[in-house]
């Protein structure tokens, strides 16, 4: 039975100031990229990073593939961001596929780079592994990638968190000591998988808080592209997509425009419900694409710096 309208209510409502007016741009950004694999690709990955940058982001990171499979074209990107742009460029790092001596020698070069963030991650299994076993001679998870990146330099260190529990953890404990270990071992911060629930969020956030946890957890938030993708994403990671979404994607994927508008609208609602929770600090899924993440920064009162 469809829930009686109060027409009273519906008036105020309408009449009210819009969700986004006199937002004070008090928040602060970050922006992730995966390295491109042609030079069509690294052509929009250029363009996408001079779009973002003069919002002046905490940081840019870029994704590193399993196995170190993306390891050169990571390193390229990051040390371009680093020198070109003047954002301080974070690098990905997991424990995927090598020993620790492989990974050790990436961390340093990052930083003999010039690199002093890196995101370090487990990592995904590979391509075809349905589940993570750890190299024999590597590191068998993030906490202990966190130990020995802290051996090697004075990073700074995110690392990932997921509001909705890891689909490898034991039980919703077990995946916040988790989270609590890799950041005792040295970690600054945790940035969230998507999510599309600010109320997940907040949930996850005074979880951790009860567990001891007092890092900044970062929420991660991602436009749809593809709603299709997203789906896909998101069986992957755990991710509960709401069953409104569906419906009000439908038949979008073959109208990229108007996908955008919808997906602009949506993503920036739930970081504005995000902000009324008292969130300042927001990182962005830009799949190497800028428009979305710039109208959702833009309805979130972050305008471009230094008059550019």
């Amino acid at each position: 039975m469809t829930a009686e309208l109060d027409p009273a209510h519906e008036e105020r409502t309408a009449h009210d100031e819009p969700l986004f007016s006199g937002l004070p741009g008090d928040i602060n950004v970050s922006f992730e990229f995966f390295p491109p694999k042609t030079d069509k690709m690294a052509n929009t990955l250029r363009e996408s990073v001079a779009t973002l940058a003069p919002l002046a982001p905490r940081f840019m990171s870029v994704t590193y593939g399993a196995g170190g499979s993306t390891r050169e074209r990571t390193h390229e990107q990051v040390v371009r961001i680093n020198n070109e742009t003047g954002i301080p460029a974070a690098a990905h790092l997991t424990c995927v596929d090598a020993t620790r001596e492989e990974v050790d020698a990436v961390a340093r070069h990052y930083w003999e780079s010039g690199i002093r963030h890196i995101v370090a991650l487990r990592g995904d299994p590979p391509e075809g592994e349905h589940s993570f076993s750890p190299h024999p001679q590597g590191y068998a998870n993030a906490a202990e990638l966190v130990a020995g990146l802290k051996a090697i330099a004075p990073f700074e260190i995110s690392v990932g968190a997921y509001p909705e529990v890891h689909p490898d953890a034991a039980s919703e404990a077990d995946d916040l000591d988790n989270l609590k270990r890799k950041l005792d071992a040295g970690a600054s911060r945790a940035i969230t998988q998507f999510f599309f629930d600010p109320e997940c969020f907040f949930r996850f956030r005074d979880k951790a808080a009860n567990t001891g946890i007092d890092a900044e957890i970062i929420p991660g938030i991602m436009p749809v592209m593809s709603f299709a993708a997203v789906q896909r994403m998101s069986g992957l990671c755990g991710t509960a997509i709401p069953d409104w979404m569906e419906g009000l994607f439908a038949g979008l994927d073959e109208r990229p425009a108007a996908r955008q508008l919808v997906s602009a609208t949506v993503a920036a609602e739930l970081c504005r419900r995000l902000y009324a929770g008292d969130v300042r600090d927001f990182h962005f899924y830009t799949l190497n694409r800028a428009e979305l993440s710039y109208a959702i920064c833009h309805m979130l009162g972050v305008r471009p710096r230094g008059g550019q």
